[in-house]
Order: structure tokens, then sequence, then C-alpha cells
């Protein structure tokens, strides 16, 4: 039996060096001493989850995963000391993360230095000279910028990992008998009618049926509702509950 693939294209993917950056801040972690065994774990985590999604993972994804099992390897490979070394005063082998660590120090840079210009822009696009303007239409895309800030498409992930190691969904035994697929669309407008005018939901409630065709389908289908800003996506702090919420009007999912 075929099996679809849905493609959402979901902006809050930069590349690798933005997924590593998320999880040193997430872990709290040193970026200038970075625990490689811990944090290489993390990032294969993900990876797995984006395979599970059926989600085009870039190349670059898989390099850098690579990458970091690499430098794990140097990490536990004994280290030699050598007399002649000290006698002809030759420097300690480097640090095998060094490398990596200064590729993420520069991108943070850029990164920030791109929010500050952001907000330079943002600040700089108020100013002109013209009469008042009903603004009223923009509350609405104000207000889920500073309410669903915190929880990123990598907070996303996790919860669907999560979810799915706690259902502990096992593939499915090959069979003849044919299963309808269910547009993104459809269940697009399911969910926005289950969480009915401003109703706040658990984020693992939206999940009610065990079968993976559907609990992938519903995830992709609030990914999209997240980036249409049909939903509100909130969680108070690291790892704990999320919740999602309709936006007011939110029903017409399909005049977009």
């Amino acid at each position: 039996m075929e099996h679809n693939e849905y493609n959402v294209k979901i902006e809050a993917f930069e590349g690798p060096l933005d997924l590593l950056l998320h999880l040193i801040n997430r872990l709290e972690i040193d970026i200038y001493d970075i625990p490689v065994a811990e944090i290489t774990e993390q990032y294969l985590f993900y990876i797995h989850a984006m395979k599970e999604l059926k989600l085009d993972i870039a190349s670059e994804y898989l390099v850098m995963a690579a990458t970091l099992l690499a430098i794990k390897s140097k990490m536990l490979l004994p280290k030699h000391e050598d007399e002649s070394e000290e006698v002809f005063g030759f420097e300690d082998e480097e640090d095998p993360r060094d490398e990596l660590v200064g590729r993420l120090i520069e991108y943070k840079k850029f990164k920030e230095a791109a929010i500050e210009f952001k907000s330079l822009e943002k600040d700089r696009g108020l100013m002109y000279s013209k009469p008042p303007s009903d603004l009223s239409e923009y509350t609405k895309e104000t207000l889920v910028e500073k309410t669903d800030m915190n929880v990123s498409i990598y907070d996303m992930l996790a919860a669907f990992q999560k979810l799915m190691r706690r259902k502990k969904l096992q593939k499915p035994l090959a069979t003849r008998v044919t299963r309808q697929e269910i547009p993104i669309e459809k269940r697009m407008v399911e969910i926005i009618e289950q969480l009915g005018t401003g109703e706040r939901k658990r984020f693992q409630d939206l999940f009610p049926v065990h079968d993976r065709s559907h609990i992938v389908v519903t995830f992709l289908a609030v990914l999209e509702l997240m980036k249409r800003q049909e939903i509100i996506v909130e969680q108070e702090q690291n790892f704990a509950e999320i919740f999602v919420t309709s936006q007011k009007g939110a029903g017409k999912v399909g005049n977009h």
C-alpha cells in the first residue's frame, strides 16, 4: 500500500547550527565546553522525530549528525603522552570540538545581529507621517507573536516524540485492507472545531486516535495552523505542558 508523504514548509527550520544552539540554550550548556555525548543524543532525537514525520531532511542536518558522531568518537579515544613532544616543545593535541564551537559562536553572532536589525527595521517602519489608520486588523497578529514566542518548532518536535513514545505505537503489520488517508486541510478544520471558541486544550488531547498516520497528519495540521496564525500555542517553561487555543473567528480555515 502506498503511503502519501505530507510536505509542510516550516520557516522555523534555519539549519543544523540553529538546532544545536536551541539545544545548548534549552539544556543550559556552556557553549565553550559542550558535552558531545549528550548534545549528540539530543540532536539525533530531533532528527528521528523529523523522519517519523516524513519531513524532507536537508543533507546539512545529516552532515552535522555525522560531524557530531565523529567528534564523539575522537573524544572517546585515549590520550597518549609522548615525552618527545615535551622535549621539542610540541603543543597538546587540539580539542576536536574547537571547530564546531567556533562555527556556533560565529552563527550566534550573525543570528543576534539579524534579530537586532529586524528590530531596528520594525522601529524604523513605524516612523512615517500620515493620517491615523485603522490598525485593528493587526491586533490578531500582534497577539500571536507575543503569546507563542516561547514555543518553537523544536519544542513541538519534542512534544511529538514524547507523544509517540507514550502511545507506544508499533509499525502496522502487512494488510490488504485499504485505508483512506486524511487530508491535512480536513484535519485542520476538525482541530479548529475541536478547540471551539477560545477553549484551551492540552496538546496531547488533540491525538485521541492510536494510529500512526492519523497522529502524523494531526501534528502537521497543528504546525500549519500555527503558521497561518489560526491557533495560539503556549508553554509556560521548558519541558512544561503545551496548550493550544483557537484564535477568535479562526474557523474559516479553507479561505486561505
